[in-house]
């Protein structure tokens, strides 16, 4: 019992200063987007694990465990390192490598689009983000990577604290699998995805709706499926189009292009300021000029 809470406060020695800082500062694990990204958050968070399991294993030897020579032997504490817990911590690894590769190489060969991040009011941004797209919605290959490398975590923290003396847990050597499977699923997804336009934003002013994110080639703009006439704004690549008469918020706006349509964009503002129209006792009340 002793050592697994000295263990725990090892833990929180080790984790809690890193997360205040990503509290704080954010952008260590943020894409090119500015949004979290999930390759680098998953493979931060196995080097916190496995330092820790390192480091409290190294005290435990060296103060209970009785020295040195606890370490030794082909069954030792630290036995399974290269056969499970390397394994574990390399496909993250992988994953976030390759991605930001095959995304950077996308990006700049114009195959994926990859628009800024919409700013928030806390200026953090939301830890959903590590399981959707860069439309805000859930990504089922996000989702899958992440839980699966979440629960891979927890059995690794709570069978070590079960039995600090023991050393690394001994786990199967198929659990890298947990791990190396999503990653591989998820660089695969990278690699896959499409260039298909994403909206990050759409405000209405003065009768037009004007719409920002990426991927906006040949685009064809509509609002609760009515086809807009469209302006590209060339600085920006914002889209802007004249608001249909009828159109009240809420509304959905989608863009279509080359044959690929975005997620809908659900647009909650208020409605759009009409011109006042007069009245017939206002009429009366102008009466003729002349």
């Amino acid at each position: 019992m002793v050592s697994a809470l000295f263990s725990l406060a090892l833990l929180a020695a080790v984790a809690g200063p890193i997360a205040l800082r990503l509290r704080r500062h954010q952008r260590f694990v943020t894409g090119r987007d500015g949004r979290l990204s999930t390759s680098t958050t998953l493979a931060l968070a196995w080097t916190v694990i496995l330092l820790w399991l390192l480091l409290a294993t190294l005290a435990y030897g060296l103060t209970a465990g009785g020295g040195v020579g606890w370490f030794e032997g082909e069954h030792g504490p630290l036995s399974t390192l290269t056969t499970v817990y390397l394994p574990l911590l390399g496909g993250p690894y992988v994953a976030l490598i390759g991605a930001k590769t095959v995304v950077g190489l996308r990006v700049q060969n114009g195959s994926m689009a990859k628009p800024a991040a919409r700013p928030t009011a806390s200026g953090r941004r939301p830890v959903r983000e590590l399981i959707a797209n860069d439309s805000g919605r859930t990504d089922l290959v996000d989702l899958q990577y992440v839980a699966l490398s979440a629960v891979t975590m927890l059995y690794v923290v709570l069978f070590f604290l079960a039995d600090v003396g023991g050393g690394l847990p001994r786990l199967p050597e198929e659990m890298w699998a947990l791990t190396g499977a999503p990653a591989g699923a998820y660089l695969v997804n990278k690699m896959a995805t499409r260039a298909t336009p994403v909206i990050t934003d759409a405000t209405v002013s003065e009768g037009l709706v004007t719409v920002e994110g990426g991927g906006f080639t040949e685009p064809r703009l509509t609002v609760d499926d009515t086809p807009l006439p469209v302006t590209t704004d060339p600085l920006t690549g914002a889209l802007t189009a004249p608001l249909p008469p009828a159109a009240r918020p809420p509304f959905t706006v989608v863009v279509s292009s080359r044959g690929l349509r975005s997620d809908p964009y659900r647009y909650e503002g208020t409605a759009p300021k009409l011109p006042a129209q007069q009245t017939p006792a206002d009429e009366r009340a102008d009466g003729p000029t002349g």
